[in-house]
């Protein structure tokens, strides 16, 4: 078993979030693939900002089965974004799949955010 393979224990709210959704266990293994990918950059996030976190790989994972995609973002708006950020969330969507590339930069802001202390 790998570290991205263990689970993480989760605050409260995030557990009902994930209960609520979909696919519990999809969304389950996704939060803790993300979690454990931040950690592995030293990227750690608050319990709220788990929160904001997990309601958007709930859509993200409901965009990926669906279909449906976001609309396209202007790459520039996110030049203040890190590169350490932009490639963290490169790779959930590629773990994710079926995703276009404006969720890249939308789900950067997250881990920028949890770098910054914001």
């Amino acid at each position: 078993m790998t570290p991205l393979d263990a689970n993480v224990e989760l605050p409260t709210e995030v557990k009902a979030m994930i209960e609520q959704s979909s696919d519990v266990q999809a969304t389950t293994a996704l939060v803790n693939y993300v979690i454990k990918l931040a950690a592995a950059a030293e990227i750690h996030f608050t319990d709220l900002q788990l929160q904001v976190l997990t309601n958007h790989l709930i859509e993200m994972l409901g965009r990926s089965k669906s279909g449906e995609q976001l609309p396209a973002v202007d790459p520039t708006m996110f030049a203040e974004v890190s590169q350490k950020s932009l490639d963290l969330a490169d790779q959930v969507v590629q773990h994710i799949g079926h995703l276009e590339v404006a969720e890249k930069y939308v789900l950067s802001i997250h881990f920028e955010a949890a770098q910054d202390k914001i």
